[in-house]
């Protein structure tokens, strides 16, 4: 355990284990602060880690082309942009 005192803006330095670190502080209490590494995840992507299946298939699609692994022929592009228009934003 470290102590360590707050400067007048009410910041305290963390060290060099947590440097360029995106952390979670949580107010447990009154007393109690605690701090936890983290990862943040764009909004954007939050669906697909919702979505076991679609991420399923989308590492399964990186594996393939890591492997090398081409479609047989090419994507039809407008069908799947009418596709993509019945979507739901």
């Amino acid at each position: 355990m470290t102590t360590k005192t707050a400067d007048g803006k009410g910041r305290v330095t963390l060290g060099s284990r947590f440097a360029n670190q995106t952390v979670i502080v949580e107010d447990v209490d009154a007393t109690e602060v605690r701090i936890t590494l983290a990862q943040v995840i764009p909004q954007r992507e939050v669906w697909l880690h919702k979505n076991p299946k679609a991420k399923a298939s989308v590492l399964r699609g990186l594996e393939q082309a890591k492997a090398g692994k081409k479609a047989k022929s090419p994507p039809d592009l407008e069908t799947d942009a009418r596709l993509a228009e019945q979507l739901d934003d």
